[in-house]
């Protein structure tokens, strides 16, 4: 199926690797522009270079903390020099760690709260504008499972990412005349550096395996898989397309049938 986004400007935060990386080669794959950031310039120069030699296309790569106003400025204005344009905006930031309540205060929901819902504020009000402009435009924010039902051991992650659901139907509601989508994918259990770590963590503390614990995690989906970032990036992908002019402000789960509450 051609998704008819062939030329069109993508912007991808937290595309160093894991699902942001997947959405940027999902994009590139249909013949997107690509302006993606990531905190660490030596990560985001090799995707950068991997997808260009892979795609063909023109790839902008720059390091960003999305948490930092200042930084999403420079980004958007080094999009602008470049493209003069933006029409995919996706954003994405790194998980906070995981605990439990007893383990964090206050000013660890703040800094969470700063990584996941006001950076994905601060990209839309960055790139928002040049949508309404041209009067097409497709917004993908990511967030998590938990948006639907908060995880154990992810208090800050629970917290912090139900406000970017509230933020998008917002935006969706007021920019749908101009052409503009707005929805939040919410991802499940997927094979990335963080869901490595996690089972490492299980692992140790439960005295397991490894493998052990990839294999209880597993069971624990009814496609008794872990998700492959591809699919996540490709589901980005028609999101951004022509063919979903009329999904907006909806919060879509990729989860493996993991969420079963019919709410």
């Amino acid at each position: 199926m051609d998704l008819m986004i062939k030329g069109k400007v993508a912007v991808v935060a937290g595309a160093g690797r894991g699902l942001g990386k997947a959405v940027a080669e999902a994009l590139a794959g249909e013949g997107t522009h690509l302006a993606i950031c990531s905190r660490s310039e030596e990560q985001i120069g090799k995707t950068a270079a991997s997808i260009k030699k892979q795609y063909k296309i023109e790839v902008l790569s720059i390091a960003c903390d999305v948490t930092s106003p200042a930084e999403i400025r420079r980004f958007k204005k080094q999009v602008m020099d470049r493209f003069g344009a933006c029409h995919i905006l996706f954003t994405n930031a790194g998980g906070p760690p995981s605990g439990k309540l007893e383990d964090f205060d206050a000013e660890d929901f703040k800094r969470a709260i700063d990584l996941n819902l006001m950076s994905a504020i601060q990209l839309v009000y960055a790139f928002i504008p040049f949508m309404k402009n041209q009067k097409w435009g497709r917004v993908i924010a990511s967030a998590s499972s938990n948006v639907r039902q908060v995880l154990p051991q992810f208090p800050l992650s629970n917290v912090s990412r139900i406000g970017i659901v509230a933020f998008i139907k917002t935006l969706a509601r007021e920019v749908a005349p101009l052409n503009i989508t707005a929805n939040v994918l919410a991802p499940g259990l997927f094979m990335t550096e963080p869901t490595k770590r996690y089972l490492q963590n299980q692992a140790k503390i439960g005295r397991i395996s490894y493998q052990d614990a990839l294999e209880k995690m597993r069971l624990t989906i009814p496609r008794h898989a872990i998700g492959v970032p591809g699919d996540y990036g490709a589901l980005a992908a028609f999101l951004a397309s022509e063919h979903a002019s009329y999904i907006t402000g909806e919060t879509i789960l990729i989860d493996g049938g993991q969420y079963s509450s019919v709410i």
